[in-house]
């Protein structure tokens, strides 16, 4: 039985060497990544266990893999909240100590990097020439939420509703989903499309979880179940394939080029917009230069918003 005096004990040591096992589900590969004696993270377990009162870990001999009991499990969560919050406190401490000088880390994906990114980035830079924005590119938001969580990123585009976290966002802009097809096609030719005109259609489907989601249950909700005929990451893949005429796709206005000749756009009235947010760590300190850069954020994207021309047949 453990008794709560005993937990003014635990030591964040302790918990870097539980995740170091958890990770790598061997003391031995926990050993090499911590830079310890295998007899050393034994020792730290032991400690630890004696700490809580519970066994943490379920040791086998020689180097196979370690296993972690359902009382390890429950204390790696809370380990990866406290290790991600000292993380996000370095991170804090070092955008103070830089002031108006050093480096913005900023997390983007790719319709964002492709049509907001470099507009951004030019107003900012006028404003605060002496700081280096350090873009972090991931397909999904998910991946750039943790980053914000562990302090690793200090701003990062997203797409609304955010996952459940320590999260503070504010709007930019809402970004339509279009039906986009080969210029050719007859679809939505005299009347505005509807999701029903994609039934036993092929379609190029997109691997975003966000964008597949929101896309095909719209689908299945009006009575289509989506012929996908093959899904891309890349945006200009997903054009070029439906300009080739493989398939049609049903994609953000964001990810297009609207200049290409080979294709139309067309405006889908029974699906819901995607809204585009700029978020950061709600209990980090924002510098001057992170308030900057979303105050310039939000500027483009009023730009963008009241020059664009949504299509539509």
């Amino acid at each position: 039985m453990s008794y709560p005096n005993v937990w003014a004990n635990l030591e964040i040591r302790h918990l870097g060497v539980l995740l170091a096992v958890a990770e790598s589900r061997s003391l031995w590969a926990a050993a090499d990544i911590l830079d310890l004696s295998p007899s050393a993270v034994s020792q730290q377990l032991a400690s630890l266990e004696g700490i809580v009162g519970q066994r943490l870990v379920e040791r086998r001999r020689g180097r196979r893999q370690t296993q972690l009991t359902e009382a390890g499990e429950l204390l790696v969560r809370h380990a990866r909240a406290v290790i991600a919050r000292l993380r996000a406190a370095r991170a804090d401490f070092a955008a103070f100590e830089s002031g108006a000088v050093g480096s913005l880390q900023l997390g983007t994906f790719q319709s964002v990097g492709a049509r907001i990114i470099p507009a951004v980035l030019r107003e900012f830079a006028g404003a605060w020439p002496g700081v280096d924005v350090v873009l972090t590119e991931q397909e999904a938001d998910d991946e750039l939420l943790v980053a914000v969580e562990q302090g690793e990123v200090d701003l990062s585009f997203a797409a609304y509703p955010l996952p459940e976290g320590p999260f503070e966002a504010t709007e930019l802009l809402q970004d339509p989903y279009v039906l986009v097809v080969p210029s050719s096609s007859p679809l939505g030719a005299g009347r505005p499309a509807r999701l029903e005109d994609l039934r036993d259609v092929p379609l190029i489907g997109n691997r975003s979880p966000h964008v597949r989601a929101r896309v095909e249950e719209a689908l299945r909700e009006h009575g289509v179940e989506p012929r996908v005929v093959m899904r891309t990451d890349d945006n200009g893949t997903l054009q070029g394939l439906v300009a080739a005429d493989i398939g049609v796709a049903v994609t953000p206005l964001l990810t297009l080029d609207e200049q290409d000749p080979r294709i139309r756009i067309l405006h889908l009235e029974d699906l819901p917009t995607r809204t585009i947010v700029m978020a950061w760590h709600r209990d980090r300190y924002r510098s001057p230069a992170a308030r900057g850069f979303v105050s310039a954020a939000r500027s483009v994207s009023a730009q963008l918003m009241s020059g664009r021309l949504l299509p539509s047949e």
